[in-house]
């Protein structure tokens, strides 16, 4: 569905931007498939009325990712373990640097919208392509999969290597155009 042309800004008020990890190793069992919110972000969606011509720009706040939900694992995460992880995350995994997105190309597809674009982390910019679907009702939904190994992380791992987070993240938003 064609989004009518316009600038958009949308953050937390608007939707979710999550992270969603996995685990591997020998003790895989042992950890947790997480889910992390961003919970300081803000998007700019510009619109314009040749296709061609709208751009996408979104900046997270990378001290923000606050752990949400773990899966599988031994025992259940306890909130000291949620804050752990989040501490972990900004010290060791992205340095206290935000993350960025901008595209490059927004092109009309069936479902809304075709996105390529340059995403950083770390202070690696390498090119991400993802589908922007939008509904009737203003939902927009994204996803991607980011390899973090391409963006110069090591992906975490405890217990010398035997359980470590899968180099592989998703990228998550769920979101609702604002309305006028």
């Amino acid at each position: 569905m064609p989004i009518p042309t316009s600038t958009y800004r949308l953050g937390p008020a608007d939707g979710i931007l999550s992270l969603r990890t996995g685990r591997t190793g020998k003790a895989a069992k042992a950890g947790h498939d997480l889910v992390i919110h961003v919970t300081s972000w803000q998007a700019t969606f510009e619109v314009g009325a040749d296709p061609a011509a709208s751009t996408i720009r979104l900046d997270g706040d990378g001290g923000s990712l606050r752990v949400r939900q773990g899966s599988g694992g031994l025992k259940a995460l306890t909130e000291n373990d949620k804050a752990d992880i989040a501490k972990t995350i900004d010290d060791e995994i992205l340095k206290k640097q935000g993350v960025s997105f901008r595209s490059t190309q927004v092109l009309p597809a069936d479902s809304g919208y075709a996105v390529q674009g340059d995403l950083t982390l770390v202070g690696t910019t390498r090119p991400i392509a993802f589908d922007l679907s939008v509904a009737a009702d203003g939902a927009l939904k994204a996803s991607v999969v980011v390899d973090q190994t391409q963006w110069g992380i090591k992906p975490y791992s405890t217990l010398f290597g035997a359980l470590k987070v899968a180099n592989d993240v998703e990228i998550r938003l769920e979101a609702r155009l604002p309305t006028a």
